[in-house]
């Protein structure tokens, strides 16, 4: 028989769409053709295909070799299908059996010896295999995170070699066991951050109810060590909430069997472009904001991002999801990111600082914090100040509380939210908020005074009662108080 048919995966977005991979071998001239819409990478798997069969001592057909990857309309790239083109050209040629491969899917792309190199996105492409009913055939280093998917029926292989022997039913490919056991997940503890206690404050109610949180303070306060403890005191990740994490961070090739149910903490540099913060590009790939999925996403120095990559920002902070339109592709990403952001007050960082070293002018303090904009400062929950430590708590010993001690009353608190509401407190819709977030009288009547003397906008009102919830949350309260209120709006009183 002339022709083969195999079952391989592209990758679109967060999907991994079949690819039928059809080799034909017709009589005449000696050539090698691949069409159905391949990229540069994918045309060079000629070469690595011919290269790879003729070093394992298969014939490589002297005859006229077409392969089609359909649909045609669906751009293919990356080296994944190098795997799937050399066992056609073989199943085609007669030098192994057809009957084994419609069970089986395949991704893999070949050395010139033979071996199997890991792929991109084997996360996304094992759980399509799966819902469809076939195995997938892969390379070893690309398994650890396929076997993520449950009850998935997953072939390892090292070589090309391994792989026509697995098909001819010679020494058939052990099948991969279910992900093994990880360690426990370690962050960086709190206790090692001495002082500050209204800063830890604030980030146990964010992690608390997934808020959104600003520190702004000289240098040296301590604004990037709480950061970085951060994700020691969110709640720990669930399954699904693991499994897209892993699944995203393997479209970038980033993925690691050790960052299972660890949450994600990014924290790119100021000189990101918007396409890396949002992604991107010809064949569009996850950004930072995608990467951060169920996790975290660190902005240091914030007035030093330029203005057009921070207000990429404001559509995935409300939405929780990306859209990237090219003129020939469009692909969705979540982006469910916590947006932890750090900035000084001024541009030399000491406006108000003990010391009095602050030189800036007036207007130099206005042009810096005006890189920031009022749009994106009011989608941030909270905006707290972190001021310098008295020489007293600088040179006492650090004593302060645990990391795991705060994740348990964060851990209590969103129980509370997801079993009143199903969803954490900054999730809150408006239909929501006046259902769950409708304070006592008392606290109605402070939040009108605040509203007005400090001209808050209708998001920021909202925002306040979503805060207020989550702290009444924290304290085991049913209803808002005042106290929560009054507490709520102390964070939005930081003025740029």
């Amino acid at each position: 028989m002339n022709l083969a048919v195999l079952y391989s995966r592209a990758l679109s977005g967060m999907d991994a769409p079949l690819v039928t991979v059809e080799v034909h071998l017709a009589p005449g001239l000696p050539a090698f053709q691949i069409v159905g819409l391949p990229e540069a990478e994918v045309k060079e798997s000629r070469d690595r295909v011919r290269a790879a069969l003729q070093t394992a001592r298969f014939d490589f057909p002297a005859r006229r070799i077409t392969v089609n990857l359909a649909p045609a309309d669906l751009p293919k790239e990356s080296g994944r299908f190098d795997l799937p083109i050399a066992l056609g050209i073989l199943a085609a040629s007669g030098q192994i059996p057809q009957n084994r491969l419609a069970a089986h899917e395949f991704a893999g792309e070949l050395a010139l010896t033979g071996a199997l190199r890991p792929v991109r996105g084997a996360l996304a492409m094992t759980l399509k295999a799966h819902h469809d009913g076939r195995a997938f055939i892969l390379p070893v280093d690309s398994a650890a995170e396929a076997s993520l998917v449950q009850d998935a029926e997953i072939y390892p292989a090292n070589t090309l070699l391994e792989v026509c022997a697995h098909l001819a039913g010679q020494a058939p490919l052990k099948r991969l066991a279910a992900c093994p056991q990880t360690n426990p997940v370690c962050y960086p503890d709190f206790t090692e951050v001495k002082g500050q206690l209204l800063p830890k404050r604030a980030l146990e109610i964010a992690a608390a109810g997934d808020h959104s949180i600003l520190l702004c303070g000289p240098p040296g306060t301590g604004k990037s060590m709480l950061a970085q403890r951060f994700p020691g005191i969110l709640p720990e990740m669930t399954e699904q909430e693991a499994l897209e994490s892993a699944a995203i961070l393997s479209l970038n090739g980033s993925f690691k069997l050790e960052q299972w149910k660890r949450r994600p903490f990014r924290s790119p540099h100021h000189t990101a472009s918007g396409v890396a913060l949002v992604g991107g590009g010809s064949n569009p790939r996850p950004g930072e904001i995608s990467l951060a999925h169920h996790g975290v996403l660190f902005l240091d120095e914030l007035p030093e991002f330029p203005h057009a990559v921070l207000e990429v920002l404001r559509e995935p902070l409300e939405s929780g999801r990306i859209t990237i339109s090219r003129a020939a592709r469009q692909a969705d990403f979540p982006a469910h990111f916590q947006l932890l952001a750090a900035m000084n007050p001024c541009p030399c960082g000491y406006l108000g600082h003990a010391n009095n070293k602050c030189r800036c002018t007036p207007d130099q303090v206005t042009r810096y914090r005006a890189r920031i904009s009022g749009p994106l400062l009011d989608r941030i929950d909270m905006h707290i100040e972190v001021g310098s430590l008295p020489e007293n708590e600088l040179t006492a010993a650090a004593t302060g509380e645990s990391s795991s001690s705060i994740r348990e009353r964060v851990q209590a608190a969103r129980q509370r939210q997801y079993a009143r509401q199903d969803m954490a407190n900054a999730q809150l819709g408006t239909q929501e908020i006046d259902l769950y977030c409708v304070p006592e009288d008392a606290g109605a009547a402070l939040l009108k005074q605040a509203i007005s003397r400090l001209n808050l906008s209708a998001r920021a009102y909202h925002r306040i009662l979503k805060v207020a919830r989550t702290i009444a949350d924290l304290a085991g309260c049913d209803n808002v108080l005042s106290l929560h209120i009054a507490e709520a709006i102390q964070y939005r009183r930081h003025e740029l």
